[in-house]
């Protein structure tokens, strides 16, 4: 297959489009994974916490967290954190503390009311591997694989970015 290269501008064909195929896919998939939740919140009548936040809340879990912590994993970007933070915690599902060590610095975690957001996250990631499993959209070896593979590409661009500060 051929594709058109906006950085050459070119035809590129073999490994770069697959690359570019693959980049594509990534975008693709997040934009989708954030509708399929909205998605489920829109059909139990949540209306008031977006996707991204439930995603939040389902990534950050059982931890105490800092928006710094969340941004050093990689999770989120830049203001967005703390725009969503200080959103979920107005709304109930988050608790806010600062820190006693350093005050600029707060700390997060689920309330009750934040945890069922997670449980419900969770469950419908649940039915989507019981799916997926059941009707052989994907194996457990084509999970690892795929995993390996997203794992090698983190850790190739994570390495770029090093080397380039």
């Amino acid at each position: 297959m051929s594709m058109y290269n906006p950085i050459s501008g070119g035809i590129e064909t073999g490994f770069m489009s697959q690359y570019l195929d693959a980049l594509s896919m990534v975008e693709r998939l997040h934009r989708l994974l954030l509708d399929v939740i909205k998605d489920e919140f829109e059909r139990l009548g949540v209306l008031e916490i977006n996707a991204v936040q439930a995603l939040m809340l389902f990534n950050i879990g059982e931890n105490e967290v800092t928006a710094g912590e969340l941004k050093s994993r990689g999770y989120y970007q830049g203001s967005n954190v703390s725009y969503n933070l200080k959103k979920l915690v107005d709304m109930g599902y988050m608790h806010h503390q600062r820190s006693e060590i350093d005050r600029r610095s707060v700390r997060v975690r689920l309330t009750d009311r934040g945890r069922e957001v997670r449980r419900v996250v969770a469950e419908l990631f649940e039915r989507h591997a019981t799916g997926l499993e059941e009707r052989k959209v994907l194996s457990l070896d084509g999970i690892e694989e795929i995993n390996s593979s997203l794992k090698r590409i983190e850790r190739y661009w994570t390495d770029q970015i090093r080397y380039i500060y």
